[in-house]
């Protein structure tokens, strides 16, 4: 793409008053993006109000400067990465994004120059999952969610999600995991973060090391221009991107209230597969998901149960060497059955086991160091499955 090519597609997608389908509406009857701008008055008021077309003809100081920065953007990416902004027409622009009904104009990507040498690499719609779920996750929540992420990514599946605290970040690292363990070279991105900010814009900033890790091992992908803050409204509109880009959507944790439900109904409407893990009848975190499996949603124990709905995909890679688990011991394990599998508080516990207040913090202590239990807010304690 030139700089006079860039500048129309800049002018057309940050005009006031354009929006999408709009937007589409005029590229359709103009043919290309360029020409939308040379077409006649009476053409343009066709689709246009007076204030449209002024608008649209009208090249503002900060058009100007969103131009000049994204140019130096598309010049200037770090060693071994590629910037790019890829149009709708482009060969590269996903074909799972094409399918769906509010395709974006324009999407501002960054990611391993590699994956860019082949169109139908960079955005594998039919070998890609979204996984998303809670910004404040259980402990066993980001487990599950990081197991299933890593041993999909070594079946070959591409994860998609968009880099939020909690769910999103660890289906991320897991993702990453997989490409450091052997995932297959030229099997794709090994995962996509799809952004509601601008690129230069990380959002939550805790996470922009994760961010740069992302884009060594897959892509960053955001519709929003460079200098775009976090608006809360752009975060659920960028949820069709994360459904459109995979072949289905996993919601591993999700309260009611989430906007995990709102990339689980997208997906739905997209025709693409949803899954949803249970969880304790108790735990908020899983009420989403309930409510999800009781609309249809696929349930999810393995990874098994999501590649087995998603056609042609192999089985889960194994790790070439399983870390041992250490043995447990007869009082670990008479403790492990006494938490079950929802949280629960030391005086339920004194009352189920008999033991006194201070073994049980012992014994607790030592679970906790071995990754077997997690010690949640109110004094609570639950017990950790990592697979």
């Amino acid at each position: 793409m030139d700089r006079d090519e860039l500048s129309a597609w800049l002018r057309l997608t940050q005009t006031p008053g354009i929006g999408r389908a709009l937007a589409r509406r005029l590229l359709a009857q103009a043919g290309a993006v360029q020409a939308v701008f040379t077409q006649s008055p009476t053409a343009l008021r066709s689709l246009l109000t007076p204030a449209q077309l002024a608008a649209l003809l009208t090249i503002s100081p900060a058009q100007r400067d969103a131009l000049q920065t994204c140019w130096q953007w598309l010049q200037t990416p770090p060693p071994g990465l590629v910037h790019a902004v890829i149009p709708l027409g482009d060969p590269r622009y996903p074909a799972g994004l094409l399918a769906t009904e509010d395709p974006p104009l324009l999407l501002y990507v960054a990611g391993a120059a590699h994956f860019f040498a082949r169109a139908e690499a960079m955005f594998p719609a039919q070998r890609a999952l979204a996984m998303v779920g809670s910004r404040q996750p259980s402990a066993q929540g980001l487990i599950d969610a990081r197991r299933f992420a890593h041993e999909l990514c070594l079946a070959g599946l591409c994860i998609v999600s968009g880099m939020a605290l909690g769910i999103d970040a660890a289906a991320h690292e897991g993702a990453l995991q997989a490409a450091q363990e052997g995932r297959a070279a030229d099997a794709g991105p090994a995962t996509i973060a799809v952004w509601g900010t601008g690129l230069d814009q990380p959002y939550p900033r805790r996470n922009a090391a994760l961010a740069q890790r992302i884009a060594r091992a897959g892509l960053l992908v955001s519709e929003y221009p460079l200098g775009t803050p976090p608006l809360a409204a752009h975060f659920p509109q960028r949820n069709r991107i994360i459904s459109g880009l995979a072949q289905g959507t996993l919601v591993v944790e999700a309260a009611l209230a989430s906007g995990s439900l709102i990339t689980a109904r997208l997906a739905a409407e997209q025709g693409r597969e949803v899954f949803a893990i249970p969880g304790s009848i108790h735990a908020p975190q899983s009420h989403g998901c309930h409510a999800l499996l009781r609309q249809g949603a696929t349930l999810v124990e393995t990874a098994q149960d999501v590649l087995g709905e998603l056609q042609g995909l192999p089985q889960p890679a194994k790790p070439a060497t399983t870390p041992a688990r250490s043995p447990e011991t007869p009082v670990e394990t008479g403790l492990l059955a006494a938490l079950g599998f929802d949280p629960q508080g030391l005086d339920e516990l004194v009352a189920r086991t008999g033991w006194s207040a201070a073994q049980l913090q012992a014994a607790l202590l030592e679970l906790e160091l071995a990754g077997r239990v997690a010690r949640l807010p109110g004094g609570l304690f639950q017990r950790l499955e990592r697979g």
